[in-house]
């Protein structure tokens, strides 16, 4: 199985986006597949884009929060704070920043009827840490030396360095050791038939269509208002919105452009979540066109940004300079890049790229042409794809755009160009050292230009392993500095992501959202605490 990191579609959250079926566009049947979204006033269902390649947190199932059908010893709020979940309280920190103690919830059961315990605290992230363990996401806990129980109710970690954000790595839902021990971690039934502590469990999973799922009764938390609740995988956005027009759907995450058509529905309420969420394209290094640095800075000052957010997104968003938001206090301020056609040009003449009859530029005999793919069905990316294209033919670089599924465009991914995606709120690090790192290069959707940047590397490492926020936020000024001088990807936008819900509820809300969006964000990132309206 080849790793795919969270960054890279629902990979990129959950797992990975999926191709999907014909079967996603046919209408879900059956009591749990919802083929009405107003039925029941205790029922809901939804419309996402994309769907998990596993439910296992063993395989980076939920690791960042709101799987519904886990918990992890710590939760996050509306506004983003860390509350205790399977854990009693926030973690007790050595002074020295490199022992966690956690105390447990006691009387927490799993779905099966089994205690939950210590023991599934050590089994999840000792499995997570093993080699054999097929998890994209395993860079995220390296600083992790090891893990162990003390009694029935008491988890201790044990650092090899002080890691400042390690306690948001705590969000990460425990998988139960008496199921997913006795079993392959990679291919085993609990891949797909989980069992958890969360508010939720799985009844039902028609790949490439539905999941479904009912309400877990006995849920320590308090049994869900919701009582059965539905995620129609719909990869199509037009299709989406036709569904939850007709009144398939109760919810739905649409484009800008397609949500905008529900403004004037009296019956329906957009709710609208700010996001870490950015698109760029990845400039393949081993092409002999994008792995010239001076393509890649030529393309940086072409592209027209804040184009692409009024016309693409409808101002539903910002121009991106880099995986940090303009907005975040993490960003670098002076990194910003204007739309400058003029300086682009200047770059490419300067490197040896000069036009050719058709204006297209040529350099020893290599043309600058390369082909630029999205994920088919996702008009947002198509958007972008296209926008970009025609900003780069106006320097004289010719891109073609192609579309196909994931299983199409991964093995192009060293020499072709991506419409790419991703982008994490909780922490500088989670996003950047998997995106940037060059020892990640070539791993599945980790680094998918195969970025290499001796500077960036050792700034990502010290920004991971300061405990200062001031020494960290210098790695990460270093890091936004470096992409300014060579970047190995054009970043667009950050993307405000829109939900379109039916009126059937109370006041809901949503939290700062990273590129993965669908199970486990959007309004219902809380359905468990949803109150449908009388």
């Amino acid at each position: 199985m080849t790793g795919r990191s969270i960054r890279g579609a629902v990979v990129v959250t959950l797992a990975t986006a999926l191709s999907l079926s014909a079967a996603a566009c046919s209408k879900p049947s059956g009591p749990d597949g919802g083929g009405s979204g107003s039925g029941a006033g205790d029922s809901a269902v939804v419309g996402i884009a994309y769907e998990p390649d596993s439910l296992s947190p063993l395989l980076g199932y939920g690791k960042d929060g709101n799987s519904k059908i886990f918990d992890g010893l710590l939760t996050l709020d509306a506004e983003m704070k860390l509350h205790p979940a399977l854990a009693t309280a926030l973690p007790e920190v050595s002074a020295d920043g490199l022992t966690y103690t956690y105390r447990l919830r006691k009387g927490v059961k799993f779905s099966d009827g089994k205690p939950f315990g210590a023991k599934d605290v050590v089994f999840t992230y000792r499995t997570i840490l093993d080699p054999r363990t097929n998890n994209a996401s395993r860079t995220e806990l390296d600083a992790l030396k090891s893990v162990e129980a003390s009694g029935e109710d008491t988890v201790v970690f044990h650092l090899k360095y002080p890691y400042a954000p390690f306690a948001q790595r705590t969000v990460l839902p425990i998988a139960p050791e008496h199921v997913a021990a006795g079993q392959d971690v990679n291919t085993g039934a609990f891949t797909t038939h989980p069992v958890g502590t969360g508010p939720y469990l799985l009844t039902k999973w028609s790949k490439g269509e539905k999941l479904s799922f009912r309400a877990n009764p006995d849920y320590w938390g308090g049994a869900p208002k919701v009582k059965k609740f539905t995620m129609v995988i719909i990869k199509d956005d037009d299709v989406r919105a036709t569904r939850l027009r007709s009144g398939e759907l109760d919810g739905a995450i649409l484009p800008p452009n397609l949500a905008k058509g529900f403004a004037k529905d009296s019956g329906t309420k957009t709710y609208a979540a700010t996001t870490y969420d950015y698109r760029n394209v990845t400039l393949p290094t081993h092409n002999k066109v994008t792995g010239d640095t001076a393509i890649r800075r030529a393309l940086d000052v072409a592209v027209d940004r804040q184009a692409m957010v009024h016309s693409i997104l409808n101002g539903e968003g910002r121009p991106a300079y880099g995986p940090v938001p303009t907005d975040s206090e993490w960003f670098t301020k002076g990194t910003e890049r204007a739309h400058d056609p003029a300086a682009a040009k200047k770059i490419l003449d300067d490197a040896g790229w000069k036009p050719g009859k058709d204006g297209i530029r040529v350099k020893d005999g290599v043309r600058a042409a390369f082909p630029l793919w999205y994920l088919t069905g996702d008009k947002l990316r198509q958007d972008h794809a296209l926008a970009y294209a025609s900003d780069a033919k106006k320097v004289g670089i010719d891109i073609t755009t192609e579309s196909g599924t994931w299983e199409v465009i991964e093995p192009r991914m060293k020499q072709d160009a991506v419409l790419a995606g991703g982008g994490s709120p909780a922490d500088p690090d989670f996003d950047q050292y998997s995106l940037l790192k060059s020892s990640l290069a070539g791993d599945g959707f980790n680094n998918m230009a195969r970025y290499e940047n001796r500077t960036i590397d050792q700034a990502l490492e010290e920004g991971r392993r300061k405990g200062d926020k001031a020494a960290r936020k210098a790695a990460y000024d270093t890091v936004q500095r470096e992409l300014v001088k060579d970047p190995g990807y054009t970043f667009l936008t950050h993307i405000d992501h829109l939900y379109v819900v039916k009126d059937r509820f109370g006041a809901l809300t949503t939290q700062v959202e990273p590129h993965d969006h669908g199970l486990a964000t959007g309004p219902w990132w809380n359905v468990e605490d949803w109150t449908p309206k009388k």
